[in-house]
Order: C-alpha cells, then structure tokens, then sequence
C-alpha cells in the first residue's frame, strides 16, 4: 500500500480551506436585542433579555449569529430565598430555509454557549442564625432552535424564535422576540 506524502495533504486541505473561506461571507450586518420566556428545568419560568448579532454567513444557507443572554430567577418561601441566574455568551448557526416569500425567512439552528450560573440562598429561621450559601459554576451549553425571520422596514428585522439549551443540570427553553437593525445598509 502507498503512502500518500504529507505536502499533498496540507495541499489539499489549504485548497479546500481557501474554496471554504471564499464562499464565505463574514462581516457585521446587523446587530439586536430580544426580551423572552425562559422555563429552566426545575425552576418556574422567567423572563429574560439578550443581545446578538448577525455576524455574515458562512455558507450562502448558513448564518453566524453571536448572542449574548441573561435570565434570572429569585423565590421566597417560609423565610427561604433562594435565587439561580444564567449569563451566557455564544455563536449559533441558523440555516435559513428557501421559501417562496422571500419577506419571511425561516430557519432551524444550533450553537454552542458557556453559561455563567449563579445559584444563592438563605435560611431564616426564628431563634436560629441566619445560613447563607452560594456557588458559581461554568458550564459548556448546547442550543437547538428555530424560527422566522421578517422585515418591518428596510433597515430593520423581526425575529421569532424557539431554543431549548441543553446544559448539565439547568436544561433550559425559551421563546424569544427580537429585533434587528441592519448596520451600514
């Protein structure tokens, strides 16, 4: 059997990445804000509010879009507060779907994100000292969605998505509207 040398493979793959590069379209277009309903695993649903933008396509079907959320969540019970937020910063992919109308673009996507979790609580409890605990932690997330996209004037879009985040112990799906304003249009 030959052995295929190694400056054919690195010729090859530079090819392929120069082809991939060039049928790319990276740049900022267009940046955003969203407000919307997230329902973490085991904690009532709560609202939310994010930032992102569309970073160009990397195929001419594939959009990059960097996104920015927060949510957080605080409760009381019987002189018990406890609270969970979740600050996550990431890139999805969305790969816009062809349609006959080309005002309403629909897409499905993934990404991945470092959620940045914070969980506190206190005891209070009368004749007894007040117990506080809290922790940090950073976990890797996993995020599948879908939704429209649609113009309301020509420099501006809205957005309707659904994502469920899959992260280690806090499972997490929100409902989002957003809107968009393109940059340099």
């Amino acid at each position: 059997m030959k052995r295929i040398p190694l400056y054919l493979v690195l010729a090859v793959g530079l090819l392929a990445a120069n082809q991939a590069m060039a049928a790319s379209n990276l740049g900022l277009r267009s940046v955003g804000a969203s407000i919307g309903f997230v329902t973490p695993e085991n904690v009532d649903g709560t609202f939310g509010f994010g930032i992102f933008a569309d970073a160009g396509r990397i195929t001419p079907e594939i959009g990059l879009e960097p996104v920015l959320e927060y949510w957080s969540k605080s409760e009381e019970a019987f002189g018990s507060k406890a609270s969970l937020r979740d600050l996550s910063i990431g890139a999805r992919g969305k790969y816009y779907i062809d349609t006959t109308n080309p005002k309403l673009r629909p897409f499905v996507g993934a990404g991945l994100g470092l959620h940045f979790l914070h969980s506190e609580a206190t005891v209070t409890a009368p004749g007894f000292p007040t117990i506080s605990a809290d922790a940090s932690d950073t976990k890797l997330g996993f995020d599948f969605g879908g939704g429209i996209a649609t113009p309301i004037s020509p420099k501006d879009e809205l957005h309707g998505e659904a994502w469920f985040g899959f992260v280690s112990d806090v499972n997490q799906f929100a409902v989002r509207v957003g809107i968009s304003h393109a940059i340099g249009k």
